[in-house]
């Protein structure tokens, strides 16, 4: 029989002195030391060194498994971007917003299923997303990243993949005067329109008086930078369109013919394809205010505001080819899985867009903290803070919308998709004028449309906790902990969309408003060149570029003087209404229990932490419900919904609510003096997306046929709960050397998918197909015409079956429209398990250091491509690693980075794909970035940096690889500067 000794120590203290944060008191706790201690001389080892053996303490002595990454030094992260310093840790994958690290991906477990938090405060997200856009807040201010992979009862629910806990500098964990100041020049390889060189500006200062009893902090920074992002896209696939009688032999791949020549399978054809150079200017400015107090030993108080604003314009010059429905093929190339790489298509358009947009995200935080070691027995620490996050697309002071203007010509004999060579596929127009080029004269207006979409975000949140030590019991009962908390959220917003504007939409009768000196001719010898197929290859070869505000300005003046009548824009020059509308209050009430033990086990030292949480939630949802009336067919290629109008708008009102017991458990054994083994139990939650809680169905404005869509919310849905199993080992066998590998697995119930219902709507009926569309038909292919949509719509107008303005409205022995309504609803049990490693390895007093590190993950919860049916896989799951070297000695510091993502899946459903909800996926990415600084002097620092310094470009594909769905190009970027500490 094993003999068991009970050892009591005061291990909670020793983890939070190590620390310098703990989760009692969110994030501000401070462990009072007693006059008696005798002064130690305290060597604090800085640098890239000296953060790497600070975060693999932290990695060490915290309870689960657990990574950090801590600052070099005060004002200086390891990266100016808080996603990709968190792409370091092991797990961890981050998705990419403007060539930028934006949100992060743990364990194979998206954006949505992590949640981040601000020195312990749940923290709302963007839009209609919980997830915080780490890209918005600068990394100055930020003493460590903390990230939690297992259960922790203490700590808000939300990260079912990880929680992240940024911590920020509190000016007594640090007595004294420290101040740092930064500026370093931007220059982005890929700006074409913007500065060359942007700058970006930091300044921290902390410092503490009244015998380090009153603390202030302060960080500022601001950070310009501009850039282009040139993509190609097409926006969807449509699955099994109706295709002519060809000679399959000659048009499909041979492998997807059977023995008696029958094709196999399914086929697919893009919905459009489409070009843009995107030139875009962004601005974040960033604020971090702390107060703290300290009138009694042991009794801290804090108060804090953080404040962020970001401004992202763009102006963008795009062109390209709309498909319709599928229709009007008349030749393809299919290969051995249906996906057409070629096809010869009439009808519709070419177009040549302009659009301009600016978008602002607001946040601020304003917190409370009371932390108070009553004695040494007791621990209570109290927490308020109210956070908001304000975005506003179309915030542009002057458009006061997110604008688009697309001019073209529907005087086309075919369009050819070719998708054979290359990695960009090219979208050839065969034009009337008997060329491939139309020229500027040739060029009408189609239509304009604005759109304005604020949305607001908002988090009160209250948290009570108490620790007990146990210096009474003579068990191996080291403390407890328990509390509970209050937090309520609400998220809402509404889009206003100005429907179509603008329109001639090509009519011959309308005069000439565009003057062919608007337009200029550019070529595509430096557009997605670093793509095979891209550059001078691409075809077209060719395109018009125009100014925006003109061509509005001319718009605007041709409707209210020559159409419309003076009065058509003076009450309001965009919008008709708001489109839609919706809100979401979520109020959770939570408790929690939290135990520590110590106690050895024969001759090891066991350590095991216990807890159980409880929360109950209730949601209520109100969305404003208009009321549809009839969808007018208004040009070629655009189907516009007409409303009810004069208030017949409501408020739908919903409720739900759901509760959940979460319990965990946390094993720590050190084997050896250098081995330490873990395992870890519990279950944690990730909460439905807050836009998937907002009830009540719209539709879409511009119901094209082939895409007859809407959505409905559902207020019931329950939250992903996962159940997670841990095994870690890792051997720590120097200073700042380790190795790790842990074993992961996750049983997640409640999955949400995306189900899709096809219904009809009671008056909403359809032109297209109804018994004047068949007419039209008739009548066109009786002259040995095609009958493209453009030739049916100008039949039905000969016909004398368009209203007084040209369009072309309903019957009621038309049929129904079909729509095709997506609800979120729960699902069944999916299962990802993995293996991480991870080395460290610092080669003694050489100054070189290496860290690699790798996750492997797999599970029931891929996408099958082969099937039309609807699924609920788990978006982001995929394998990465990170790699990094530095050398570091005498002053010099060179750092080089490399982080790498496998193909992985975005998400299920395209803009404009059919309905059978296909996927969206990544190829797979690497980055290497780099860093090198110089110490002139013990306060001056100067330094270069890389980012993206090998040009990785971004692509993406449906469910085949030759499914394209974007391809995205931006640059490395490089910046030089200086840093200065006062001392």
């Amino acid at each position: 029989m094993k003999n068991i000794t009970f050892k009591k120590t005061h291990l909670a203290t020793s983890l939070a002195l190590l620390m310098g944060t703990s989760w009692i008191g969110v994030g501000h706790a401070e462990e009072a030391t007693t006059d008696t201690q005798p002064e130690v001389e305290v060597i604090e080892v800085s640098g890239v060194r000296g953060s790497l053996i600070k975060s693999m303490d932290l990695k060490r002595e915290t309870f689960g498994v657990m990574d950090a990454i801590s600052a070099e030094e005060m004002g200086k992260f390891p990266d100016t971007n808080l996603a990709e310093s968190l792409q370091r840790i092991t797990g961890v994958s981050v998705s990419r917003n403007n060539g930028e690290g934006s949100q992060i991906t743990v364990r194979g477990f998206g954006p949505s299923f992590n949640l981040i938090t601000l020195n312990g405060r749940q923290m709302p997200g963007t839009g209609n997303s919980r997830s915080y856009n780490l890209e918005n807040l600068s990394s100055e201010g930020v003493s460590t990243l903390e990230v939690y992979k297992t259960a922790r009862a203490e700590m808000p629910t939300g990260g079912l993949g990880a929680t992240v806990n940024i911590v920020t500098l509190k000016p007594l964990q640090k007595p004294g005067q420290h101040a740092t100041v930064s500026a370093k020049g931007i220059y982005d390889t890929s700006n074409e329109q913007g500065s060359d060189i942007t700058p970006e500006l930091a300044a921290v200062y902390s410092n503490t008086f009244a015998d380090d009893r009153l603390g202030i902090s302060v960080s500022v920074s601001h950070q310009a930078r501009d850039f282009q992002r040139q993509e190609a896209n097409i926006q969807g696939w449509q699955a099994n369109v109706a295709l002519p009688d060809l000679d399959e032999s000659l048009a499909i791949d041979p492998r997807a013919i059977d023995s008696e020549g029958n094709r196999i399978g399914n086929h697919f054809f893009p919905k459009d394809m489409n070009y843009s150079i995107n030139d875009v200017q962004r601005e974040r400015t960033n604020a971090q205010v702390t107060f703290q107090f300290e009138p009694i030993d042991g009794l801290v108080t804090t108060l804090d505001f953080t404040g962020s604003r970001a401004i992202t314009g763009q102006e963008t010059t795009g062109w390209g080819i709309w498909n319709e429905f599928g229709a009007n093929i008349n030749a393809y190339e299919l290969d051995e899985n249906g996906t057409a790489v070629f096809a010869d298509i009439g009808g519709n358009d070419g177009s040549f867009t302009a659009s301009k947009n600016t978008t602002e995200v607001e946040a601020r935080s304003i917190g409370f903290n009371l932390d108070w070691e009553i004695n040494s027995i007791w621990h209570v620490a109290l927490d308020y803070h109210d956070s908001n996050n304000k975005t506003d697309n179309g915030a542009d002071s002057g458009l006061g919308s997110d604008g688009q203007v697309i001019l073209g010509s529907d005087q086309l004999v075919s369009k050819i998709y070719d998708y054979r060579t290359g990695e960009v596929p090219s979208a050839l127009i065969n034009w009337r004028n008997g060329t491939t080029v139309l020229s500027p004269g040739e060029i009408d207006s189609n239509f304009s449309q604005f759109i304005h979409s604020p949305g607001e975000s908002d988090i009160q949140q209250l948290q009570l906790d108490a620790r007990w030590y146990n210096e009474i019991i003579d068990i191996p009962l080291i403390s407890v902990k328990f509390g509970a908390s209050r937090t309520e959220q609400t998220m809402g917003g509404y889009t206003a969309w100005s429907g179509l504007r603008g329109g001639p939409g090509f009519n011959p009768s309308y005069p000439e408003i565009f003057p062919d000196g608007m337009f200029t001719l550019n070529n595509t010898k430096d557009l997605l060149d670093q793509f095979a197929g891209g550059g001078a290859a691409l075809n077209p070869n060719y395109y018009y570029s125009f100014d925006f505000d003109e061509a509005v300005a001319r718009q605007l003046a041709f409707l209210t003087e020559s159409i419309m009548g003076p009065d058509y824009y003076s009450i309001d020059p965009y919008f008709d209404g708001i489109d839609s509308e919706s809100y979401v209050e979520e109020n959770t009430t939570a408790v929690y229990i939290q135990t520590e033990w110590e106690f050895d086990v024969a001759d090891y030292q066991v350590q095991v932490n216990a807890g159980l949480r409880y929360e109950e939630t209730d949601v209520t949802s109100t969305v404003r419900q208009r009321v549809e009336k009839q969808v007018n067919w208004e040009s070629a290629s655009e189907w516009i919904m007409q409303y009810e109008a004069g208030g017949k708008d409501n408020f739908l009102a919903q409720e739900g609510q759901h509760d959940v017991l979460l319990p965990m458990i946390d094993v720590k054994v050190d084997v050896t003096d250098d081995v330490v083994a873990r395992a870890s139990w519990g279950k944690t939650i990730s909460r439905a997306p807050l836009g998937d809680l907002a009830g009540g169905r719209s539709l879409t404005g511009s119901p094209k046929p082939g895409s007859r869509t809407g959505g409905q919310g559902n207020t019931n849905l329950l939250p992903f709960e996962s159940t997670n199993l841990d095994f870690t080992v890792e051997y720590y066998y120097g200073e700042g050397s380790y190795a790790a590998i842990g074993y992961f697995k996750k049983d997640v119930d409640n999955f949400i998918q995306t189900s899709i219902t096809q219904t009809t709507i009671d008056g909403l009926y359809d032109i297209f197909n109804g018994p004047r569309y068949q007419q039209a038909i008739s009548d066109i292919e009786g002259r040995g015409e095609q009958a493209t949509s453009s030739a049916i719509f100008d039949q039905m107008l000969a016909n004398g079956h368009a209203n007084a303005d040209g369009k072309i409205e309903p019957n009621s022995n038309d049929p129904l429209i079909v729509w095709n309504i997506s609800q979120p609803t729960n699902t069944d049990t999916k299962s990802v398990d993995g293996i991480e490693m991870a080395v460290q390895h610092l080669f003694g007093e050489s100054g070189f250091g290496v860290g690699v590190n790798a996750t492997f993950v797999d599970g029931d919860v891929e996408f099958d491509v082969d099937s039309l049916v609807q699924q609920a896989p788990l978006t982001g799951l995929s394998d990465s690693a990170n790699f990094q070297t530095f050398y570091e000695k005498d002053g010099l510091s060179v750092k080089l980075t490399y982080a790498w993502r496998d193909e992985y899946l975005i998400g299920v459903g395209q803009s404009q794909g059919s309905a059978d909800a296909p996927p969206q996926f990544a190829k797979s990415y690497g980055q290497w970035d780099m860093s090198v600084n110089y110490d002139v002097n013990e306060q001056l620092t100067v330094f270069f940096e890389g980012v993206n310094i090998n040009n990785e470009t971004e692509q993406g594909f449906g469910r085949y690889e030759e499914q394209f769905l974007f391809a995205r190009q931006y640059g490395p970027r490089y910046a030089i500067g200086a840093r200065y500490t006062f001392n």
